[in-house]
């Protein structure tokens, strides 16, 4: 494909072909850089000053496989921070590699957002070998679902052969253990093939504690903000220009290298920025140009939790013009209502209106005060679309950071999957599945790191101790422990069996209805009425296309609803109840059709959804 060569990667080790190899670093704190290649032909070579702090040579007889480090000031040596692959892992030689790679996917150009059903994977726990190789063989299981777009998390060098990600140090470098650059290579290529489009989650609001060597390097982080994990990273300081090119040069390589259709940009909010050009408006500026060169759609999808429109309003409206965010309000009450939990975070969403107003606006605080933060929280998502918020029941946090790692279903029951999964993926917004959901998976999704140092490791522990204090029941599992990771991987037996199947055809059914119903295959919500019914914490959801006009009832309390609702004149059929014995219920009163007249009145069954179509006149088309 010609507009690939458009952009031509800057940094790090990037192979000319003949044995040659052009080393580029940023090292604006050192004076002197040597690229020392080890193995049987070891030797030094200088590397030349450029101005703004690079320095840069390009060395014959050094083809890929070829493993180096960089001498700082005749010193110490340290790995590429943009190196392509850390075979002896974070501490060891960075590789020289190879980018050719045999691409079958010459006329792929993405899948639009409004049809994104994406499915977010953990590489390593997502199959019993846990490589990028060992996916590709459950893509069409994916297909077949409904799924159009698989996220990955992180899958940028970490410490050790497991982890959730967050912890990387080599944005650069797909993790070793998955297999390297070419077995991500392989898998996004199959994907492509598959008709599914590629979100690769990546973190630039921090970097691991282990392994990370930048601040030898160079200016990346600064001491004026504090975030969660330390110092924050320089986007907005003296020098932050070159950082800002490191991060922007990292999101295309791995459009351009890799065909990444997406990046998931991780916890933006701890982007400290004061710029006039925020870090993240540029970085959408710079993609998207890159994206039209390659007649491609891809897309910005950020984590944030300030429910903030300017993280998605165009750049011309004062926004910073991302595509997408996470919007958690739909998880957390939904989650409050059915799970049921006591603690302080999740009674601030134990409101039914703001289920509701979740429902209309993608936030469900829009300005009202937040108890938990003792403030007012959020704005009013004004003319946003719905593809623009990426809504869930389970996610790799929500799951991941509980004490035991449970999954919805362990928490709230089936019947109550059923209904949040109904409530997620008939909803007018881009919906997202964590795997194994949609069987119902019975491992745990734990947190598990394989920190090498010690004193790192004893503190994870310790830190995870404390968070869970006052939980009871024990400590929480060892993240350092094999067994704590081996327990989060996927039984795909289950899937075949019992009422894991009617699960997992039950998500195929409501993909189905989502992908094929013109009223809900578009995620508008301006075309969508809801109404709530307090009195049975139930809502009734209409949502229309033209003459296609569906209904859908949410039942979340524990009784039964008598709901009522002013229709259009005719007969409404039911598509789905998931109180039905088809699905493993325990019987539904609501009719197989409605025969509306003016106002219409049917009974949910408790902790149910139940999904109604307007009959269509096949003579009138009316």
């Amino acid at each position: 494909m010609l507009a690939r060569s458009f952009w031509k990667p800057r940094l790090g080790a990037v192979y000319l072909g003949d044995g040659r190899t052009r080393f580029r670093v940023w090292a604006s704190k050192r004076e002197r850089v040597d690229v020392r290649l080890t193995g049987p032909a070891d030797r030094a070579v200088p590397l030349s000053p450029r101005e703004n702090g690079y320095f840069e040579a390009t060395v014959g007889d050094c083809p890929p496989g070829t493993r180096y480090l960089y001498r700082l000031d005749g010193g110490a040596e340290r790995p590429d921070p943009a190196s392509r692959g850390q075979p002896a892992g974070v501490h060891g030689p960075s590789e020289v590699v190879d980018p050719t790679f045999p691409w079958t996917d010459r006329f792929w150009h993405g899948v639009p957002l409004e049809r994104y059903v994406i499915y977010e994977l953990h590489v390593g726990t997502f199959t019993p070998e846990g490589t990028f190789d060992a996916v590709v063989p459950r893509l069409p299981d994916l297909v077949e679902l409904g799924v159009t777009a698989v996220e990955l998390m992180p899958v940028a060098q970490s410490p050790g052969a497991r982890g959730w990600g967050y912890d990387g140090v080599y944005p650069f470098a797909p993790q070793h253990s998955y297999g390297g650059a070419g077995g991500l290579k392989r898998l996004v290529d199959a994907c492509h093939a598959h008709g599914l489009a590629v979100v690769l989650d990546v973190v630039y609001n921090h970097f691991g504690p282990e392994g990370g060597y930048l601040q030898e390097y160079g200016h990346y982080f600064t001491d004026r903000y504090k975030t969660p994990w330390g110092e924050a990273v320089n986007v907005d300081g003296p020098k932050s220009d070159e950082v800002r090119r490191y991060l922007i040069e990292n999101a295309l390589y791995w459009v351009h290298e890799f065909h990444a259709d997406g990046l998931r940009l991780d916890a933006v909010h701890a982007l400290h920025d004061e710029t006039a050009t925020p870090f993240l408006m540029e970085l959408g500026n710079v993609l998207g140009r890159y994206a039209a060169d390659l007649n491609r759609q891809v897309y910005l999808i950020a984590e944030s939790d300030l429910n903030d429109v300017r993280v998605l309003r165009a750049p011309e409206l004062g926004g910073l013009g991302l595509h997408a965010q996470w919007a958690d309000d739909l998880h957390h009450c939904v989650f409050t209502l059915l799970a049921g939990e006591e603690c302080p975070y999740h009674r601030d969403y134990d409101q039914f209106d703001l289920l509701a107003n979740a429902y209309r606006n993608g936030y469900a605080y829009t300005g009202q005060f937040s108890a938990t933060r003792e403030r007012r929280h959020g704005n009013q998502p004004v003319n946003l679309p719905g593809r623009a918020f990426v809504v869930c029941i389970q996610n790799h946090d929500q799951i991941g950071n509980r004490k035991w790692g449970e999954r919805f279903g362990a928490l709230a029951g089936a019947e109550a999957q059923k209904l949040a999964a109904g409530a997620v993926l008939l909803s007018p917004y881009t919906p997202m599945l964590f795997m194994g959901e949609e069987y119902g998976e019975t491992a745990p999704f734990l947190y598990f790191t394989d920190f090498g140092d010690p004193g790192l490791a004893e503190s994870v522990r310790e830190g995870r101790k404390r968070e869970f204090a006052l939980a009871g029941g024990g400590d929480p599992p060892d993240p350092q422990a094999g067994e704590t990771f081996r327990r989060s991987k996927l039984d795909w037996g289950l899937r075949r069996s019992g009422g894991h199947r009617v699960l997992w055809e039950f998500y195929r059914e409501l993909l189905r209805l989502r992908r094929e119903s013109p009223a809900l295959r578009f995620p508008d919500r301006e075309r969508m009425r809801v109404t709530p019914f307090p009195e049975h914490r139930a809502l009734l959801v209409e949502r229309w296309d033209g003459d296609d006009e569906t209904l859908v009832g949410l039942n979340f309390g524990d009784r039964p609803a008598e709901v009522r609702v002013t229709l259009r004149t005719g007969t409404w059929d039911r598509q789905l109840d998931s109180a039905d014995a088809r699905w493993g219920g325990p019987g539904t009163p609501s009719p197989p059709e409605l025969a509306a007249r003016s106002e219409v009145r049917f009974g949910l069954a408790p902790t149910s959804v139940a999904v109604y179509a307007f009959r269509v006149d096949p003579v009138t088309n009316r």
